[in-house]
């Protein structure tokens, strides 16, 4: 999952989408990306689990399917927690 949430374009798609279900093109031009590169970071991420997708009309949508944890905080104490939930009927696309 690390490899995932890696990509500062996948980062921001994902930030996108903890605003509200997107389409395509709407990403495209809030993340500022091209079509081949916008499609290929929703693939890795529907792929992961952490993002679904839905049609509605003629128009793909995006959603969130998915919560990322990360806390990192310096010593004394310090830490390192990473986790990803997703519900476990994501998982298997049911709806």
């Amino acid at each position: 999952m690390y490899e995932v949430i890696a990509s500062k374009n996948r980062l921001e798609i994902l930030k996108t989408l903890s605003r509200r279900d997107r389409y395509v093109s709407e990403i495209m031009e809030i993340c500022k990306m091209d079509g081949k590169n916008a499609k290929h970071h929703l693939n890795v991420l529907e792929e992961s689990g952490l993002i679904n997708s839905y049609q509605s009309g003629r128009r793909k949508y995006y959603r969130l399917s998915g919560e990322v944890h990360l806390e990192v905080s310096p010593p004394p104490g310090g830490r390192f927690l990473f986790y990803v939930s997703i519900p476990s009927d994501e998982k298997t696309g049911d709806d």
